[in-house]
């Protein structure tokens, strides 16, 4: 089966896990799924997160976060998608609950969060906001 927007997917896969008071999540690896959880770990939204090999398959498994029994990520919504790109020059960029959340750029330099994108100047394409 062929996902048509992993992305989307992975961020599914952590929401419904929250929810459910997951302690880890697992699904399927690859190189912008891990550049995303390094920075999602970098913010301090995860504790940690893996990648093991089974049957010559990569599989990232990711350590959820919690405070005082609630989730940490609150809202993880994908902005960009397949079907509709959105793109915003350095002066545009999103701010998050006015800096309290994230936005996920992928910018030519990685990805960066808002933050950071605006410090170096450089614009992108918005993945997602987390808070």
């Amino acid at each position: 089966m062929s996902l048509q927007d992993p992305i989307a997917d992975m961020l599914s896969r952590i929401l419904n896990a929250q929810a459910r008071m997951r302690r880890e999540v697992s699904m399927p690896a690859s190189k912008m799924k891990a550049a995303l959880l390094t920075v999602l770990k970098d913010e301090g939204y995860i504790a940690d997160f893996r990648v093991t090999a089974e049957d010559s398959k990569k599989k990232l498994t990711v350590e959820l976060k919690y405070f005082e029994g609630k989730p940490v990520i609150e809202r993880l919504q994908r902005v960009s998608r397949p079907g509709l790109r959105r793109y915003r020059p350095k002066g545009k960029l999103p701010r998050v609950l006015n800096g309290l959340g994230t936005a996920i750029i992928s910018t030519p330099n990685g990805l960066l969060t808002d933050r950071a994108a605006r410090q170096q100047g450089v614009g992108g394409e918005i993945l997602c906001i987390v808070s």
